[in-house]
């Protein structure tokens, strides 16, 4: 069981945090952070600051990983946070493993939010002990084009400022991947689309299984790492899976999924979640390739298999708390979170 941070209130200081790509600092991308940080503070309440290296700028973040991890630690160690968002994502935040202080985090539960490469994050969080939160950055999505979305905007209400259970999480209406250049002028709100419904690719009943996973082209990197979960941590779990804006082929998903199932780590799950892939590039493809793997290699056929999910790299985004509780549905075709994300 990981600690669960306390819930955020109106007042509260949230910190945020440059832990991979240093973009946030680039003069270039201030106004849309500004913007992101405008949002936080209106619509939530809370109060918003940096940490010390924050906004130093892409080429000083990417050089010094310890600083990024020293900034971390000192977030989680400050009794003032409450919750630490992540700026935005990246490729490079592995490199502050080494630097990780693991006790810090775990002496001092408190929210931790964001997705993509902070998947590297939630893992370090998951090893200490402590849940976090696979959900929107500051760039990315709470600097929104027009709006923050509102499926986005009640999902870190309900599972950041509620100790209720947070419930039934169904698809939001529309969806969006297009993209506008952060530094430009243009502030249209981007072209939406209908989003459609969970597809459930085999399995019936009902599974129950606490939450892991993340980005894919990220947790490839933290195979073999200290930071990689124990065989034995992914049995019974919910393992939630997203791919990139880098529209991995359908090939290399195949491989990936191949050494999950060699690692035995699918033999085991309660269920596979999937989300929408970007653009819907490859969207039958990787349903091909899920069950060629799965069911056919694996000889896994009853294992539940959910498909176009809204938690990843596609808007808007629900939030993913790490190690909680959750129920998946096959008839119903319903996703639900049966406890509560915080204390």
């Amino acid at each position: 069981m990981l600690r669960k941070p306390k819930k955020l209130q109106a007042g509260d200081r949230i910190v945020t945090v440059s832990l991979s790509s240093g973009m946030a600092g680039e003069s270039e991308y201030l106004a849309r952070y500004q913007r992101g940080i405008n949002r936080v503070e209106k619509l939530f309440g809370l109060n918003v600051s940096e940490l010390p290296h924050t906004l130093k700028g892409e080429v000083y973040v990417y050089q010094h990983p310890e600083e990024r991890a020293r900034d971390l630690t000192h977030a989680f160690r400050d009794e003032s946070v409450k919750g630490i968002f992540s700026c935005i994502g990246g490729e490079d935040s592995i490199r502050m493993i080494p630097y990780v202080d693991y006790e810090a985090i775990r002496q001092n539960p408190k929210i931790f939010l964001g997705y993509s490469d902070s998947t590297i994050t939630h893992l370090i969080c998951y090893k200490a002990g402590v849940m976090s939160y696979y959900g929107p950055s500051i760039l990315a999505e709470f600097a929104e084009n027009g709006a923050l979305f509102p499926y986005t905007e009640k999902w870190v209400r309900k599972v950041l400022f509620s100790d209720e259970s947070i419930g039934e999480v169904e698809p939001p209406a529309e969806w969006t991947s297009e993209f506008i250049p952060w530094e430009g002028s243009e502030e249209r709100p981007r072209r939406m689309q209908p989003s459609g419904d969970y597809e459930v690719l085999q399995g019936a009943g009902i599974r129950n299984g606490r939450l892991l996973g993340g980005c894919m082209e990220v947790l490839e990197m933290a195979k073999g790492t200290e930071v990689w979960p124990d065989k034995a941590e992914w049995d019974g779990k919910l393992i939630f899976f997203e791919t990139s804006e880098e529209k991995t082929v359908p090939g290399m998903l195949r491989r990936w999924l191949r050494n999950y199932g060699v690692q035995g780590i699918l033999e085991n799950a309660a269920g596979l979640l999937f989300a929408k892939p970007y653009d819907e590039q490859y969207y039958e493809e990787y349903k091909e390739v899920i069950l060629e793997v799965v069911r056919d290699e694996l000889g896994l056929s009853d294992l539940p298999i959910f498909y176009n999910m809204s938690f990843g790299h596609t808007a808007p985004m629900a939030v993913m708390p790490y190690g909680a509780m959750a129920e998946i549905d096959c008839e119903q075709k319903s996703f639900r979170i049966v406890e509560s994300g915080v204390s």
